[in-house]
């Protein structure tokens, strides 16, 4: 019995150390709303953020600040019917008028209708710069990779091993570059404007709606500290030409919508860097 137990104990305790060194979400992140946590098979902590009419928005937020740097998080989205709602993975400098910001969201989906990605970049107040993407894939049957990187020159979004985007620097032009920025990964009412303009709001009765996230990675440099080390992957990193050929992809494929072909939007003329592409 004796024996039996040491076997038991020394198999929890293996367990517990493994998920104890895989747990991110106290270590780098305050909570906002109903947010639960726990581990898959593996030892993975899982964060799961919940929305329901009672409880409203949740998310998790960083504790640190940033100023360029590599992102990247495992997602797997809403089941169903997620109409209304939006989950996100973003940085953000602030709430103010004047904020930089760089986004990827996913717009929830009337049931068998594709999960819209929507990526955005603000730079002093300035977006309305979006991309979105008709997702390839069942976002909600298992994990996938969603990564921001971050440097001087190029902002590049990408899923899984795929790069979809990159939004590039020019001489006069508005971009993050300033502003150290905190990390978010949100969940919540976007009825007003997630899915089909607004025309498809949530239906509360399929609440609750959960958003599960684990396997976070970050390299980037904090604000008033050092980059850590192997920052120069990212920092330099610009798409090769077979990068170059999956946002091509992408966009022949699966883009919905770009701001850069927005005459209607833009009447008093496009954004600057729309020529220079």
């Amino acid at each position: 019995m004796a024996r039996r137990f040491l076997a038991v104990f020394a198999v929890a305790l293996a367990l517990s150390q493994s998920a104890s060194a895989k747990s991110w979400l106290d270590k780098r992140f305050n909570t906002d709303g109903t947010v639960r946590t726990g581990y898959d098979a593996s030892g993975q902590e899982v964060v799961m953020l919940n929305l329901n009419q009672q409880s409203g928005a949740a998310g998790f937020n960083s504790k640190e600040q940033y100023l360029y740097g590599e992102f990247s998080i495992q997602m797997k989205l809403i089941t169903g019917n997620s109409a209304g709602t939006v989950a996100c993975f973003y940085l953000s400098s602030g709430d103010d008028e004047w904020r930089d910001e760089i986004d990827m969201e996913f717009m929830g989906n009337s049931s068998g209708h594709p999960v819209v990605l929507n990526t955005n970049v603000w730079a002093n107040g300035d977006g309305k710069k979006e991309h979105q993407f008709d997702l390839w894939f069942d976002p909600a049957a298992d994990y996938h990779t969603y990564t921001i990187i971050w440097n001087p020159e190029n902002i590049l979004f990408k899923v899984d091993n795929l790069f979809i985007r990159s939004f590039k620097r020019f001489a006069g032009l508005p971009y993050p570059s300033s502003k150290p920025m905190r990390l978010h990964a949100t969940l919540w009412d976007g009825s007003y404007w997630a899915t089909e303009k607004g025309k498809i709001p949530i239906n509360w009765s399929n609440a609750p709606f959960v958003v599960s996230y684990r396997n976070f990675y970050a390299n980037a440099c904090v604000s008033g500290g050092a980059c850590h080390a192997g920052s120069d992957r990212w920092m330099k990193k610009q798409l090769d030409a077979a990068e170059w050929g999956t946002v091509k992809w992408a966009e022949r494929s699966y883009m919905r919508y770009n701001y850069c072909d927005d005459g209607y939007r833009f009447r008093q003329g496009m954004p600057g860097e729309c020529s220079r592409y």
